[in-house]
């Protein structure tokens, strides 16, 4: 089932993603140095990596919620995507808190509840990062229905002929 959303060929929404994953996951490992070395850098790092993540992931969630439209009615595939999708809901509100709760305080310091919220939602990232997989690799949810291992690149005119 090919996505709805593309670009030059290819599905949108697993573009987007890495850029909110990546963002998340970095302000986490920046508030672990901040645990360790005490360095004042690293929560004001962590509080804006967290801003953009939440940024990117709105933006990624648009995408995903055009292709998850276009999944048939009462297949695993549309309850997998529900879960995934409701799942990063999860993810970006944690963040959200978690910013939240640091704003008001000196150099971005982060209490305990916006820690708590940063790990709990990258674990939870994690999990619903697997069911995208899960959506794709074994639903082949936003797969070319031309894909293969000697299919022409997207930006042929072979593939452009098909239609992919």
């Amino acid at each position: 089932m090919e996505s709805r959303a593309k670009s030059m060929g290819h599905a949108i929404h697993p573009i987007l993603i890495v850029f909110p994953l990546g963002l998340l996951a970095t302000s986490v490992i920046f508030d672990i140095l901040y645990l360790i070395t005490d360095r004042t850098g690293f929560q004001v790092s962590a509080a804006y990596t967290i801003a953009a993540g939440v940024i990117g992931g709105l933006v990624a969630a648009v995408f995903g919620l055009i292709d998850w439209s276009a999944i048939p009615a009462g297949t695993r595939a549309k309850r997998v995507g529900a879960v995934h999708g409701l799942g990063n809901v999860v993810v970006l509100v944690l963040f959200a808190v978690s910013w939240l709760l640091r704003r008001g305080a000196d150099n971005w310091d982060p209490n305990a509840g916006a820690l708590v919220c940063s790990f709990a939602g990258i674990v939870l990232a994690g999990f619903t990062g697997w069911l995208g997989g899960e959506l794709v690799e074994r639903l082949g949810v936003s797969v070319s229905d031309g894909a293969g291992v000697n299919a022409p690149s997207s930006l042929s005119r072979r593939a452009r002929a098909r239609g992919a």
